[in-house]
């Protein structure tokens, strides 16, 4: 086994790894609202789409490892680095817009702790 073809197998485990990690998620995070459902009388419509789109975030951040470990060191072209940069960009911007879903504000508009009040001497 050489060098490349060890690597496109690691890249699959990992790719595989994210694809096992969303689909585990979205029975488990589908389980936990049914037995909300069911056994509490309480639906929350919102932490079931906060947690799934936490699973969803999980899951594409691990294919993209395997995407890149793909691109680098696998099938080195320009061709597959652009696909690769479109394939980041996409995922990116699902990830910003789940991030928006989940927290109900950009990333960069998180709310910060109170500074502590200065110490009165």
């Amino acid at each position: 086994m050489d060098f490349e073809s060890l690597f496109a197998d690691v890249a699959r485990v990992i790719e595989g790894t994210g694809v096992v990690i969303m689909a585990i998620g979205l029975a488990t995070v589908l389980i936990r609202y049914l037995y909300d459902v069911v056994r509490k009388g309480t639906s929350s419509y919102q932490q079931l789409r906060v947690n799934l789109g936490r699973v969803i975030l999980l899951g594409l951040e691990i294919l993209i490892v395997g995407d890149i470990i793909r691109t680098i060191i696998v099938d080195t072209s320009l061709q597959n680095v652009l696909i690769l940069g479109l394939i980041v960009l996409i995922r990116v911007v699902l990830s910003f817009a789940l991030e928006v879903e989940i927290s109900g504000a950009w990333p960069w508009q998180q709310r910060r702790s109170e500074p502590a009040p200065p110490d009165a001497a």
